[in-house]
């Protein structure tokens, strides 16, 4: 059992650092073959961000750990906009554009509940063909709005996260030459396929020793490991006052979660043992996900107050895991 903790948690370390530089090597790659600074905030660091859950979870479909699979999927949509963005708040009260909460926050919203919906029906094969078909209209979106002249402060941000590097990134790695960043892009992605693979084989020994359901520990360790990468991003970008960047990374996040990651356990579970979460789970996180938007569309601001709620939003989930 020691031994079985120790790796999964050596598998949550890679993933962090692994996806950390993912995410910057991939961004500073696309703008290096010239791809808009909003595509590159909207999609390549939110698919970067979200590639922990992807792997993840397709790994344990594939290994029939469905629990695993939507539990991870749950639980980090629910985290993103609770406790990671609760603590954006806690530490700097913050304001985002108008933009962002008229288009791609309510489209992240309506994939969220798409995949709940679908989680509680069963996710198959056929429902993954759903919510690939249903991410691909997303990204033709995304890409469609980033041609919009309101993005002005958007791209001020992402170009200001490209330029000073992530949280693991020292200050003296940030110089680097063009042949660096496919390196560390490569490299980042097979970080986090080991990562991926550590942590959900030993997830599910640690699930089976304990007598514990899957749900649950995808729910929460597996869950919250996944969810590390959109934490290190968020503190980083809310430090340097990229609040657009905070708020369109938490909520693109769930929306590739759900989307994509939703398709890749979809196309890996077989129709006869379709991957399903309970009722509650799903209600909540459907809940805190409006409970988020709410709050960020009534002023276009969250308080320290606000940022305390959703704190206390994801503390009162946790009851919930005694009855998945």
């Amino acid at each position: 059992m020691l031994l079985q903790i120790l790796l999964a948690l050596a598998g949550l370390g890679l993933l962090t650092v692994a996806a950390d530089h993912l995410v910057l090597g991939s961004s500073r790659l696309a703008e290096r073959l010239h791809v808009s600074p909003v595509v590159v905030g909207v999609v390549v660091i939110g698919l970067g961000t979200s590639a922990p859950e992807f792997l993840v979870s397709a790994l344990a479909a594939g290994r029939g750990d469905t629990g695993i699979a939507v539990g991870n999927i749950v639980g980090s949509n629910i985290l993103n906009l609770t406790l990671i963005l609760g603590i954006a708040a806690l530490v700097t009260p913050f304001a985002v554009d108008s933009a962002v909460t008229r288009r791609e926050v309510p489209l992240a919203v309506g994939a969220v509940v798409a995949f709940g919906v679908l989680a509680y029906l069963g996710v198959t094969p056929a429902t993954g063909l759903v919510l690939a078909a249903a991410m691909a209209a997303a990204l033709y979106l995304l890409l469609r709005w980033s041609r919009a002249a309101d993005n002005e402060q958007l791209v001020t941000e992402v170009q200001d996260f490209t330029a000073e590097g992530g949280a693991v990134v020292t200050p003296a790695a940030r110089r680097t030459r063009p042949w660096v960043e496919p390196i560390r892009t490569v490299l980042g992605l097979a970080g986090v396929l080991g990562g991926a693979q550590l942590l959900v084989a030993n997830a599910s020994t640690i699930a089976e020793d304990l007598g514990v359901p899957q749900v649950v520990i995808g729910f929460t360790l597996v869950a919250l490991g996944t969810s590390l990468p959109e934490l290190v991003t968020t503190v980083q970008a809310q430090r340097r006052g990229e609040t657009d960047l905070v708020v369109g990374n938490l909520f693109g996040s769930n929306l590739f979660n759900s989307l994509a990651g939703g398709a890749l356990v979809g196309f890996a579970t077989g129709s006869a043992h379709p991957a399903q979460a309970t009722a509650g789970l799903l209600a909540v996180m459907v809940g805190t996900t409006l409970l988020a938007w709410a709050l960020l569309a009534r002023r276009l601001r969250l308080t320290r107050v606000e940022g305390a709620v959703l704190l206390a939003a994801y503390a009162l989930t946790l009851p919930l895991l005694l009855t998945a």
